[in-house]
């Protein structure tokens, strides 16, 4: 028993969550994910590029000091400081080894920008592949679901339909009851069981109207037969004479 009911429920929650599932909404929220994701990738080459250029710019700097190193040297030597010759000679090396630093990650930067931009790229193909074929899908659903919303309609199994049926019955069913009701009432009057409310006579009144109908009715008869008697002598009379003759 446990089980059984189990399985109702579990088959009416599917369908509560069948109804409540629109494809289109699905394909349209996955479509909203690839486009996020497709604005951090370009949000991640833009930041990339930035690195970047702010690593090429010291690169830069650096290395335009070195030629420095170079005069502060031979200044040194000129006058016979060799000592200071070397100090400014090791800051030259110190500062080329920042310098093939910066250009190290430079380079490195430099692919991970151009992965970034062919990864991009093909997110930007599939994005667009993906919103062509969302709009088909959706336009095809929406057919589809209008064509079984008509055919349901057509063969009365729509709930519309079905509430349109049951109410056409009971409409009937309340006119046959109306209607039976009436000609039980006038069958009723008509027998003076009832009385009409808006007939001043009453059942008295209706008989001694029945009787009197009658009696005109049985006048009439007797008129009538008088008047074929009349009719009938005349003619018995005549037919002898016109044998004799």
């Amino acid at each position: 028993m446990l089980k059984r009911i189990s399985a109702i429920f579990q088959a009416k929650a599917n369908r509560a969550l069948d109804n409540l599932e629109d494809p289109r909404e699905m394909l349209d929220l996955s479509y909203e994910k690839q486009v996020n994701m497709l604005r951090d990738v370009k949000r991640g080459i833009v930041e990339v590029t930035a690195a970047r250029r702010r690593l090429e710019l010291q690169a830069e700097e650096l290395r335009s000091q070195l030629p420095k190193f170079d005069a502060q040297a031979m200044q040194a030597l000129k006058v016979g400081r060799e000592d200071l010759a070397r100090v400014a000679l090791e800051r030259k090396s110190a500062t080329q080894a920042q310098v093939d630093g910066f250009d190290a990650q430079v380079a490195q930067l430099k692919t991970e920008q151009d992965q970034l931009i062919v990864a991009e790229q093909r997110l930007q193909a599939k994005v667009d592949a993906f919103r062509t074929k969302k709009e088909v899908m959706k336009a095809q659903y929406t057919a589809a679901k209008a064509t079984v919303r008509v055919g349901e309609a057509v063969t009365g199994l729509s709930e519309e339909m079905t509430d349109m049926g049951y109410a056409i019955q009971r409409a009937e069913d309340k006119t046959a009851q109306l209607k039976s009701r009436g000609s039980a009432i006038h069958e009723l009057i008509e027998s003076g069981v009832l009385d009409d409310s808006l007939d001043g006579s009453t059942p008295l009144d209706r008989e001694l109207e029945a009787l009197g109908r009658a009696a005109n009715i049985d006048a009439d008869l007797k008129r009538l037969r008088a008047q074929i008697i009349t009719v009938e002598k005349p003619a018995q009379l005549e037919a002898p004479k016109e044998g004799g003759a």
